[in-house]
């Protein structure tokens, strides 16, 4: 395994354990991967870190559809899709110009701002919850989160936090939450794979490495479907905020 990227058995293993949170939040706590972005990013090179960490999301995307499938809701989704595809389209340009420095700081910088989007969705969470309707401002709210995300998504893999956000802040509860969260970045992120290849940042060496992580992402995602009823989700939360300031610190200072 030393000869895919250099990496040793303890990194090896530290990817792996990533790969099992991100099956974990993707049945459990939406926006947790955003540690598995981080360790992804301190150990592999910036830019080629998104691409090996894009199939490993895709095989959460497909476990959390097959859990939780009946309760998407499409109307929302397809309110989101159309400025979504625009952030996707931002965030191609922006690594199709930016070397792995920038990359890097980018992906530092938006895990704090992810991080500091949970914690304000945390605080926005504990008020009372509207249910959204189809109003101008609505569309305009789904248009601007549907950017951010997509380009956050594209750059770092990281539209979690801000789709999690908007969908508390449109009144879903837990089920349909995760549902409709499931559906979006399983669409989302197959739709990123052919700008990632044109891009080089998924290849034979990154495939690879994914086969080989693959498997942990199973076991994560039926701790997480077992778990998602018994988590004590502030304290989960705070964890993930702390580690996510924590990676975005050490990209950043590298």
């Amino acid at each position: 395994m030393h000869d895919i990227f250099g990496i040793t058995p303890w990194e090896f293993t530290a990817l792996a354990a990533a790969a099992l949170l991100v099956g974990f939040s993707k049945t459990a706590v939406s926006g947790a991967n955003t540690v598995s972005l981080a360790i992804f990013a301190a150990i592999l090179p910036a830019r080629a870190s998104t691409g090996v960490l894009l199939p490993i999301l895709i095989c959460g995307d497909v476990l959390a559809v097959l859990t939780y499938r009946r309760h998407a809701h499409w109307p929302t989704l397809w309110r989101l899709f159309p400025a979504v595809a625009g952030g996707v389209v931002a965030g191609t340009v922006f690594l199709a110009f930016a070397g792995d420095g920038a990359v890097r700081t980018s992906i530092g910088a938006i895990l704090l701002l992810m991080a500091g989007v949970t914690v304000w969705r945390r605080r926005r969470a504990e008020a009372p919850e509207v249910e959204e309707t189809a109003t101008r401002s609505a569309r305009v709210k789904a248009g601007s989160y549907g950017v951010l995300g997509g380009f956050t998504t594209m750059v770092a893999n990281a539209g979690g936090p801000v789709m999690s956000m908007y969908l508390l802040s449109a009144g879903f509860r837990k089920l349909g939450f995760l549902g409709t969260s499931a559906w979006f970045f399983l669409i989302v992120n197959s739709a990123k794979v052919p700008f990632s290849v044109g891009l080089g940042l998924i290849d034979g060496r990154s495939l690879l490495l994914d086969a080989a992580l693959a498997g942990f992402v199973v076991p994560g995602a039926l701790i997480g479907k077992a778990a998602v009823n018994r988590i004590n989700q502030r304290l989960f939360e705070r964890l993930v905020i702390a580690a996510t300031v924590v990676g975005g610190l050490q990209l950043l200072l590298r």
